[in-house]
């Protein structure tokens, strides 16, 4: 426990004299290194969750979140209207897919093609969001719902013709010829991902099925959750459902990006805690500092019958109390640039004309932004562990300070 005494000493040695100027420059150096070091932190790791966000409601938003594939034999409906199943889902629909090439003009380009009955295409989510264009119930024979940017790159409107080649062949007396089939344009989707919005496009489970000789067997399960984030759990229950079928889950399907967000993630808070290392190495320097010019201090109080124990407290609590008032300084610092992050960037953009997140890159309208307090309370903690090992030496060293020696020459 530290006593009532130590506490004096220490403040009293915390507060400012002028002949201390270049220790206070020192001190308040310090106090602003690890401020922005965990502030910095927190930013950083709080866009970085946004995107993370983000992306993963975009992802969950375009494709299902659970999909069963069966061997060419037809889900069985029982296990379908399972309860197990009805509690975790919120819409389960049967599609198909396959790939085919666009032919338009002197453009070919390839597509993934997904199938789906009309009423089951209207109830999707990026059907419903507020920038799909076009009618959500003609998704009947012969049309076809393509991606923002695929309309942009062959200049397709609602209501224009493209040709789909199927891998599929027709048997003529010149031998095998690939399916050829025109659609109408019949809505454009955005998913604000540019990796599908170009490269995959909606048509009537009917045409799909004939357009690739499908059998109604091969059609898929999609499942949608009402809670999507615990993917784990009911990807679970679900392949207890669905025990002869291939399930995968959204976090599947795109593990290995996920995985490559998480090791920047934690790159990063490695990197930028080199920001508080530095700055809290500048606490020796100041500690060091008080200790020389403490001396004759220190050997009055050891005179007087301090133990050297109470000396190496009082100059640790020195360094605790400087780093611990700048971490908590660095938290609201952080928190709040983080909350008001797209307010600073507009007012950066408009003030400088420049535009520091371009929506026309990055398919947000604004910079992400989602605060953990797992990631404060972990940054706190690393930033006070940092501050309490680096203040060890320079109180170690004030204790050693022989009194008889220190005062020999005062």
């Amino acid at each position: 426990m530290i006593s009532t005494l130590e506490k004096e000493i220490t403040f009293r040695f915390l507060k400012a004299r002028k002949k201390d100027g270049f220790l206070n420059v020192i001190s308040i150096f310090s106090f602003i290194g690890i401020s922005l070091g965990v502030a910095v932190l927190i930013i950083v790791m709080s866009v970085m969750n946004g995107f993370r966000t983000e992306l993963i409601n975009k992802i969950v938003g375009f494709n299902s979140h659970i999909t069963v594939k069966t061997y060419g034999n037809p889900i069985d409906q029982k296990k379908i209207n399972k309860k197990n199943l009805k509690l975790i889902s919120e819409n389960i629909i049967l599609s198909n897919s396959g790939e085919a090439i666009i032919l338009k003009n002197d453009t070919s380009k390839g597509i993934v093609l997904r199938g789906y009955k009309t009423n089951d295409f209207s109830s999707l989510e990026i059907v419903n969001n507020e920038k799909f264009k076009g009618n959500k119930g003609q998704l009947n024979r012969n049309y076809i719902s393509i991606g923002n940017e695929l309309s942009f790159s062959l200049d397709l409107k609602i209501g224009d013709e493209l040709t789909l080649l199927s891998p599929s062949g027709i048997e003529t007396i010149i031998g095998s010829m690939p399916k050829q089939k025109t659609f109408l344009v019949a809505s454009i989707y955005n998913s604000g991902l540019a990796e599908f919005d170009n490269n995959i496009a909606f048509i009537n489970l009917s045409t799909l099925e004939d357009f690739f000789d499908y059998k109604s067997e091969d059609r898929n399960l999609e499942i949608y959750l009402k809670n999507p984030n615990k993917i784990e759990q009911q990807k679970f229950i679900v392949q207890e459902i669905f025990d002869e079928e291939f399930v995968v889950s959204w976090a599947d399907m795109n593990s290995s990006l996920f995985s490559a967000l998480k090791v920047e993630r934690n790159v990063m808070f490695i990197i930028l805690s080199l920001i508080i290392i530095v700055a809290a190495f500048n606490i020796i320097s100041g500690l060091t500092i008080l200790v020389k010019n403490k001396t004759r201090d220190i050997a009055i109080l050891k005179s007087i019958g301090v133990l050297n124990k109470s000396i190496v407290k009082i100059f640790f609590l020195a360094g605790v109390i400087i780093g611990t008032s700048a971490t908590i300084f660095g938290i609201f610092l952080g928190v709040t640039f983080s909350l008001y992050i797209e307010n600073f960037r507009q007012f950066l953009s408009s003030t400088f004309n420049i535009s520091l997140f371009p929506e026309e890159i990055y398919f947000l309208s604004k910079m992400p932004s989602e605060i953990d307090p797992t990631s404060i309370f972990l940054i706190s903690i690393c930033s006070i562990i940092i501050t309490v090992i680096v203040s060890i030496f320079p109180a170690l060293k004030a204790a050693k300070m022989d009194p008889i020696k220190s005062l020999k020459y005062e």
